[in-house]
């Protein structure tokens, strides 16, 4: 008995002396890897000391995040956060993405990218999700803690390592200094799921491709006296021939080996089940499974770790180590990879007011980490960079980050194919090419085509946008429009019946704008142009008959102001969009009349007027199946008229709330200005598939009417009322809105039966 005692005692001051030392080993497993904040939960409520901590994958994350100074309970609240689930889909946030940098709507279905040395030359995606947003996301959770820890893993609140793959020469590669987010990076990087990155000339892939528990690295880096292992992952099940992530799975990820390599070690093995490797909606029950079994081991632990360390001595570590951070501040931004005026333009729109240069790095007074991350995304939204990666670098004399963007800019052509399909005649084919040049302003132009029985088109144009803080663009561009009112069911060909009104538009437009919030803008411009429309007033025209002429030139200034949040081009059903302006118009009017003209000989005059426009949708949120959207329009202006009757409808507001309107012409929907109010009645029957049932009442202020000489006459004010009806299924496909619509006018023939693939959206008009 007195031996034991002795040899008790011995042992209380060897450990004393030489205190035991233990190690989490923290596998990979994808979503399943959550298990881990429930495993380090139960070791710090049961005073298990933590002295090193090492991962893989999912595992490098929780363990990172644990060396980084955040609680079990933090971590839980980051994993549950939506901009968590944000970054792990690779959706970068609409308040990110500029909506003056969107181009104008246009009829694209398919958008074709090609490099200039080579068209047939194509390149497969290296992934599914972008990684824009997580890529940020590790930037903010690590870099404080890599700064504290002087880019040395070793002095983290708990010394760790992480484990990528070395694709190049098939072997892991260990991690044990340098920026921790980006080593975190690398290791989770599941192939194809994730772009890759460069560590050390390196290109990096997840480290469960060879090693998916790294207790061999703790073991030969820190030799510890006790290793607890936590399982979330198994060897991958059998191939199946219809899921090609599992057959990934298979071909790249190694078979797994869950040794210990230590006799005093337990490895915890939650219950868990097969997920998505980014499925995160078990969260909840795979940390409470990490919990559970981890308590349930906590005895078996208990013989090997006589050591204890309460919570509050935990919290104490966590929190004096979570003081040292210097606050993200940054005061330079320095770019790799690019040209030396493509690195300005990102400085600039990052930092706003340059101060200074030196090097390849751009100075500016301090900002937070919000201002470069707004800055830093409209960069990235802009998709001028084939690839960008962001890290943060402390400087110890400053007392400053530098951000440092590691770029890739890849020239090329991009050519949009569209159109529309419909049962009427309103048939198109829409080409583009678009070509941006990228230097200290980026600059770009493009040219595209619509081609039709009802309607061609031909556009050229340019744009240069400047950056900053501030940032503001000017654009120019020609556009012809041709349309042909004439009612017929032929595809793209044009025949040799007489068109009941045919238009001929071309003009030039300068404008200037800049953005006013993330969603709206304000522009302001000049247009230049000549309307000629050639009509007979009359249905019944034959071959032999000439068509009046009515020619019209004219310039307008104009300003306008929008803001956009639509999340379709056409058939929205979520968001707002406000758009109004107000614009002077001054032209010279000259008629020539034909043989179904009651009026003779040319005729001339001059015109001044002012148009008002403003309209206003918007859908409410959604309750079940069924989404409320209004819609509000107003249109005025104080043009009398041109000589006759239809010329002077062809510059009066269009009201047209339902798409068919556009490619015909009612002249009952061309009053002399009017104000306009909808109901847009939404019911989901799926996520893509909306059943529309639509309802509007147009006002006209004066209504317009031909006299026997086809002169137009104004009536009183509001003189009726008119309404519009419209019932449509919409399935929104990859390509666009498949609609078949049954609608309702007051204009003569009432009932109309619509079927169209496609958009139909037309090049800007003059007007």
């Amino acid at each position: 008995m007195k031996r034991i005692c002795v040899l008790i005692f011995l042992l209380g001051i060897l450990t004393s002396v030489f205190p035991q030392k233990v190690a989490v080993v923290l596998s990979g497993g994808g979503a399943k890897g959550v298990s881990h904040i429930g495993v380090l939960r139960a070791l710090e409520e049961n005073g298990i000391p933590i002295d090193y901590i090492a991962g893989t994958s999912m595992g490098a994350i929780i363990g990172g995040l644990y060396a980084s100074g955040y609680s079990p309970d933090e971590m839980l609240k980051i994993i549950n956060s939506e901009e968590f689930t944000k970054w792990v889909s690779g959706k970068l946030d609409e308040q990110y993405t500029y909506f003056f940098r969107k181009s104008q709507p246009d009829p694209s279905w398919l958008t074709f990218r090609f490099k200039y040395d080579s068209v047939l030359q194509t390149q497969l995606p290296t992934n599914i999700v972008s990684p824009v947003r997580m890529d940020f996301a590790f930037l903010e959770l690590f870099s404080e803690a890599s700064a504290v820890a002087g880019y040395n893993f070793n002095n983290l609140m708990v010394p760790y390592r992480c484990v990528a793959s070395d694709v190049r020469y098939n072997k892991p590669y260990i991690l044990k200094a340098g920026d921790l987010g980006s080593a975190i990076r690398a290791s989770m990087t599941f192939p194809f799921y994730f772009k890759p990155i460069r560590i050390d000339g390196k290109l990096l892939f997840d480290g469960g491709m060879y090693n998916n528990f790294p207790s061999d690295v703790v073991m030969q880096d820190f030799a510890p006296d006790i290793i607890i292992g936590s399982k979330a992952a198994g060897n991958y099940d059998p191939p199946d021939e219809d899921d090609v992530i599992s057959q990934l799975s298979s071909m790249l990820m190694g078979e797994t080996k869950f040794n210990l390599y230590c006799d005093a070690s337990v490895l915890i093995e939650p219950k868990l089940w097969n997920v998505n490797v980014i499925d995160f909606s078990n969260t909840e029950a795979f940390i409470d499974s990490g919990y559970v079994a981890t308590q349930r081991l906590i005895p078996v632990i208990r013989q090997f770790v006589v050591r204890n360390v309460t919570q509050t001595m935990h919290d104490s570590i966590r929190e004096n180590f979570n003081k040292r951070k210097p606050e993200l501040k940054v005061n330079s931004v320095e770019v790799s990879g690019l040209q030396q005026g493509q690195a300005l333009y990102i400085a600039n729109a990052i930092l706003g007011q340059i101060s200074s240069r030196r090097s390849n790095a751009y100075y500016a007074q301090g900002l937070n980490i919000g201002q470069v991350k707004s800055g830093y995304f409209k960069v990235i939204g802009e998709d001028r960079l084939k690839s960008a990666y962001p890290t943060l670098q402390y400087d110890t004399t400053s007392h400053f980050y530098r951000f440092k963007v590691d770029a890739k800019y890849e020239k090329g052509i991009e050519a949009d194919f569209g159109g529309s399909l419909s049962s009427g005649g309103s048939n198109e084919i829409f080409v583009q090419l678009k070509y941006s040049l990228w230097r200290k302003l980026a600059t770009s132009a493009r040219l595209n085509g619509s081609f039709g029985r009802f309607y061609n088109s031909a556009l050229v144009g340019g744009r240069i946008e400047i950056p900053g803080t501030k940032p503001k663009y000017f654009e120019g561009e020609y556009t012809f429009n041709q349309y042909n009112y004439y009612r017929t069911k032929s595809f793209f060909f044009i025949d040799d019946s007489p068109s009941f009104l045919y238009e001929n538009n071309s003009h030039f437009r300068f404008d200037a704008g800049f953005p006013l919030t993330y969603k709206g803008r304000l522009e302001t411009g000049i247009t230049l142009g000549r309307n000629r429309a050639d009509y007979f007033q009359t249905n019944t025209a034959t071959q032999e008959d000439v068509p009046d002429r009515t020619i019209f030139n004219f310039y307008s200034p104009y300003v306008e102001l929008e803001y956009n949040t639509l999340n379709r081009k056409q058939f929205a059903n979520q968001g707002y969009h406000l758009y109004t302006c107000a614009e002077f118009v001054s032209g010279t009017e000259k008629h020539n009349p034909g043989t179904t003209s009651v009026l003779q000989g040319a005729f001339t005059e001059y015109h001044n007027y002012f148009i008002f426009k403003f309209l206003y949708e918007r859908y409410f949120r959604q309750r079940k199946f069924y989404r409320p959207g209004i819609q509000f329009e107003l249109y005025a202006n104080s043009l009398e008229s041109f000589r006759n009757y239809t010329s002077t409808t062809l510059y009066m507001p269009v009201y047209a709330p339902v798409y068919e309107m556009s490619t015909i012409y009612q002249s009952e929907y061309r009053p002399a200005g009017f104000a306009a109010f909808g109901l847009r009645n939404i019911f989901t029957i799926t996520k893509n598939f909306d059943f529309r049932l639509e309802g509007f009442a147009m006002a006209p202020f004066r209504e317009l009417r031909s006299n026997s000489l086809q002169q137009a006459v104004q009536s009183e004010f509001f003189p009726s009322m008119n309404l519009i009806l419209s019932g449509s299924f919409v399935y929104n496909t990859p390509i666009g809105p498949l609609s078949a619509c049954l609608n309702y006018y007051d204009d003569g023939s009432p009932v109309s039966f619509f079927i169209n693939i496609g958009y139909i959206i037309f090049n800007r008009s003059a007007f």
